[in-house]
């Protein structure tokens, strides 16, 4: 009897300080994480670059109101996204070296500053420091399309290479982006 009395002690005691140590889940974020990456068919496992970020909604706000002109913007939500190239590259016209860097923007009304910045891991755009900078380029803005509610990024085969696009509202962003070959 007392060894019955032993063991349901026992798997009482474990039930209630598995449910007391239970690990707590936050929700969904609210804007989640995305990759794009080039070539985008998922079969090809040699890609040439690729960009982890994230998507801000607009939820009734504007475009100008999320990423003011002539302000520094970490390009999407959340932490500044990283652009990891795999192979050397021609970026907008700058040669990049293989490797992972945050991609920041700055608003322009007919062209943004794409940004290249040496610091990895870093919340929005609060700790930007220019002096980290690789190459900033311009990127041809238009307005275009259906309007996007999320911030999307993706990338568009081109002749040479790709580009880098960057939608929101009906702004359309784009860098082109040529590989050394692999």
């Amino acid at each position: 009897m007392k060894k019955v009395s032993l063991i349901a002690f026992l798997a009482i005691a474990m039930f209630f300080s598995i449910d007391a140590t239970a690990q707590k889940f936050s929700g969904l974020d609210k804007s989640p994480m995305d990759m794009a990456s080039f070539p985008n068919d998922y079969k090809i496992a040699n890609k040439s670059v690729r960009v982890i970020y994230s998507r801000p909604q607009l939820k009734g706000r504007s475009l100008a109101e999320l990423a003011p002109a002539g302000k520094v913007w970490r390009t999407g939500a959340n932490e500044a996204p990283e652009i990891t190239f795999y192979t050397d590259a021609n970026f907008g016209g700058k040669d990049i070296k293989a490797g992972t860097y945050s991609l920041f923007t700055i608003p322009g009304e007919k062209e943004w500053t794409v940004v290249l910045n040496k610091n990895l891991n870093q919340w929005g755009a609060y700790s930007y420091d220019e002096s980290a900078d690789v190459a900033r380029v311009s990127g041809i803005s238009k307005a275009e399309g259906d309007s996007l509610e999320e911030f999307s990024v993706t990338f568009q085969e081109t002749g040479d290479g790709a580009s880098l696009v960057m939608g929101w509202e009906k702004t359309r962003v784009a860098v082109p982006i040529t590989f050394t070959k692999m």
